[in-house]
């Protein structure tokens, strides 16, 4: 899963150059010029992590900096970038709640450091990973289908995870059981997976007798289907 990174800066060649860095090292990328289309993007494309200039049309950074943090999906990280380089200036921005804050000039190899720096100290490596509105958080260990908490057991939790990790790949039950039982011995058999994604099936599916998420592929073993 390639995570996305929210670009927020009005400067077009800029953005652009972080935009050319960011992709490089294997980030999906987002752009956006001003606070409003920063506000837009970040709802609809779920982003790990904000780059935000301080200095933007129609909105200011610190502003967007506050709403991001008023917001349900707080967890999300941001590195401040910014040509003010004063001491108080960056205090400041950590205070509103960055993660980080570069100024400029800057190096675009070192902001790359950074964000895999602050993505690493965060956490944010596996945030969450969403699809067609169900959606998993590794490290909190919460799933949501259509903003519904669902309870998973363990091994419910970890195959969703495993599935979700690998759409539109067909895992095998040996591969399955493996991330259940790492170090179980031959005992534990393929009717016990089945007994599990039969299970979770009945949880995350609309119609669990005719699955659309986790499908049977016959005489090889399970797929999670993203279109």
């Amino acid at each position: 899963m390639k995570q996305t990174i929210l670009v927020i800066e009005d400067d077009y060649m800029i953005r652009e150059l972080i935009s050319i860095y960011l992709k490089k090292a294997g980030y999906e990328v987002v752009e956006a010029a001003d606070g409003e289309e920063a506000k837009e993007a970040f709802l609809t494309h779920h982003p790990c992590l904000l780059i935000l200039d301080l200095m933007l049309p129609k909105i200011s950074g610190e502003e967007l900096c506050t709403w991001v943090r008023e917001q349900e999906r707080n967890e999300v990280s941001i590195i401040m970038l910014s040509a003010k380089a004063r001491i108080n200036d960056k205090i400041k921005g950590l205070k509103l709640g960055a993660d980080d804050y570069l100024t400029k000039p800057f190096d675009p190899d070192e902001l790359v450091a950074h964000v895999e720096a602050v993505l690493r100290r965060t956490g944010q490596f596996c945030q969450k990973i969403t699809y067609g509105g169900l959606c998993i958080k590794p490290r909190k260990g919460e799933v949501m289908l259509y903003d519904e908490s669902l309870k998973l057991t363990k091994h419910e939790f970890q195959l969703l995870y495993h599935f979700m990790e690998n759409p539109n790949v067909v895992l095998t039950r040996e591969n399955l059981i493996q991330q259940l039982y790492p170090h179980a011995d031959k005992t534990v058999m393929d009717r016990t997976v089945d007994a599990h994604i039969k299970k979770l099936r009945e949880k995350i599916e609309e119609d669990p007798s005719s699955p659309k998420r986790i499908c049977t592929v016959r005489g090889m073993g399970y797929k999670f289907v993203h279109e």
